[in-house]
């Protein structure tokens, strides 16, 4: 009887968002927003991984700070997370061990969903920081074109610096100038893939721009929600006897 409402709390659980510690503001569509996947009748959790800024995630990849992620995603599935998603593409990095903590799918990044498609080219927040090693644990076929933001603009920029403003307008723009540049380089390119989780709000005006279809986070973890098991496929890396 345990193990089967265990099993049922999962799979009737919520998604559990690994965040990092920011303040800068997160509009509808971000990771962060809370009506991203509600309005996708997902009822979703937070857990804010304290000290996990984008400074030390993105530029300095602490390793310091993978067993707060652990400790994190363990925390959610223990208050009955059904998945456990992540507020930075570069978590990618994470995606094996983070896997093998829990009982339960996880999708650290939308990177993840690169092997999936046929001519992938990936945006992504900083191309500099997007190394091979974190391309090659979320599986990325190797020679996918990558294509960064300008360093500095305002997205890049607050961003880094977990300002507390963001200039929507100019953040949209910034990301569609990025994919616009990706797809000029390599005009075979059929998809897009937005690293960063901080860019699903601009999805539609990035597809429109550029004529090629666009996923984030936000379409992998929809598709990877509404296929989930209680025991998470081997994809996952994890089994369903994995500790919590």
């Amino acid at each position: 009887m345990k193990a089967s409402t265990s099993a049922t709390r999962h799979r009737n659980g919520f998604l559990g968002v690994l965040m990092l510690d920011t303040r800068f503001p997160r509009p509808p569509g971000d990771i962060g927003n809370a009506e991203t996947f509600r309005r996708h009748g997902i009822a979703v959790r937070f857990h804010v991984v304290e000290g996990a800024s984008p400074e030390r995630i993105v530029k300095q990849a602490d390793p310091a700070l993978l067993q707060p992620f652990i400790d994190g995603a363990r925390r959610l599935v223990e208050e009955g997370a059904a998945m456990i998603t992540t507020s930075c593409g570069f978590l990618a990095a994470y995606q094996s061990l983070l896997a093998d903590a829990v009982p339960v799918p996880v999708v650290t990044s939308s990177l993840l969903q690169c092997r999936d498609l046929a001519r992938p080219g990936i945006v992504t927040f900083d191309s500099a920081s997007l190394t091979a090693r974190i391309l090659a644990a979320a599986h990325v076929p190797p020679a996918t074109p990558v294509q960064g933001l300008a360093p500095g603009c305002e997205l890049h920029r607050r961003i880094l610096a977990n300002d507390d403003r963001l200039d929507l307008e100019l953040a949209s723009r910034n990301v569609v100038d990025a994919a616009c540049r990706l797809v000029s380089r390599f005009p075979a390119i059929e998809d897009i893939v937005l690293e960063c989780t901080n860019m699903p709000p601009y999805r539609e005006t990035v597809a429109c721009a550029t004529q090629r279809r666009v996923h984030d986070i936000e379409t992998l973890v929809l598709a990877r929600w509404a296929t989930r098991t209680v025991s998470p496929a081997s994809e996952f890396g994890c089994d369903s006897d994995s500790a919590a």
